[in-house]
């Protein structure tokens, strides 16, 4: 076994290396930590297939570690849901071997002999980077939606359903104000007939969806008058924006 190379990056920590027979290993803790596992034993345990031991010199003196080969860094990386995982493999790949590798060969003569094992790994890492391209567009996608919800929450104040239209346009639904209370009417949201047409229906009302603002008018006569008007809750523009988002068609 060749002396100890330990390399360090300000992002990942250390990774420590050791050359076996030509072959070089890592110190398996070193890299389930920088690829942000919690339980490092846990993701060495299922994820790696070429595990050794050996005593790695330590402050504390040698001590016996798990080391694996570069087959398992992809194995891991596969399965890390770091958002930096690529960042890290970029710097195992492109700065660390390159540096101790004496032919300057990119591909470890694991991954060289045994095609299935490259194939997957590459596929895997493939399937990975995929994955966190398009979370990460996901993400900008629902910003508006986000800071929309969020700013609501914080509201206290109702709207009226002419308001809410105009939301659901911001928003990319074209809609108004007489389709919106057809669709709530259809939907069951409000009342269809009667005294109570446009107000909410009992359930909708106790879904708290709704309020309804109650207005006194004295009449030039002496008579009183009171005036319903409906107006959506936080609650209620919350949920009627996600279900138009989430695919609601309006009649």
């Amino acid at each position: 076994m060749k002396d100890l190379q330990i390399f360090k990056s300000p992002e990942f920590g250390q990774v420590r290396t050791v050359e076996i027979d030509g072959k070089i290993y890592f110190v398996a803790s070193d890299i389930a930590k920088a690829l942000g596992y919690t339980n490092t034993s846990k993701a060495i345990n299922d994820h790696c297939k070429g595990v050794t031991k050996r005593y790695i010199p330590t402050n504390g003196g040698n001590q016996e570690m798990n080391i694996i080969p570069e087959g398992d860094i992809y194995r891991l990386a596969a399965k890390s849901e770091l958002p930096g995982a690529e960042k890290f493999e970029s710097w195992i790949f492109d700065e660390v071997l390159p540096t101790i590798r004496k032919h300057g060969m990119y591909a470890t003569e694991e991954l060289l002999n045994d095609p299935d094992l490259a194939i997957k790994a590459f596929t895997a890492l493939k399937e990975e980077r995929q994955k966190r391209l398009e979370a990460e567009q996901q993400i900008q996608l629902d910003k508006p939606k986000v800071l929309f919800a969020e700013a609501v929450e914080v509201s206290k104040s109702s709207i009226l359903i002419g308001e809410l239209a105009k939301i659901l346009k911001q928003n990319g639904i074209e809609i108004g104000q007489n389709r919106l209370c057809a669709w709530m009417r259809k939907e069951g949201s409000l009342c269809k007939s009667g005294e109570n047409y446009n107000l909410p229906t009992q359930y909708s009302m106790e879904l708290g969806l709704f309020e309804i603002k109650k207005t006194t008018i004295n009449n030039p006569d002496g008579s009183v008058r009171v005036t319903r008007t409906t107006k959506v809750t936080g609650k209620g523009q919350i949920y009627f924006v996600n279900k138009f988002r989430n695919g609601e068609e309006i009649a």
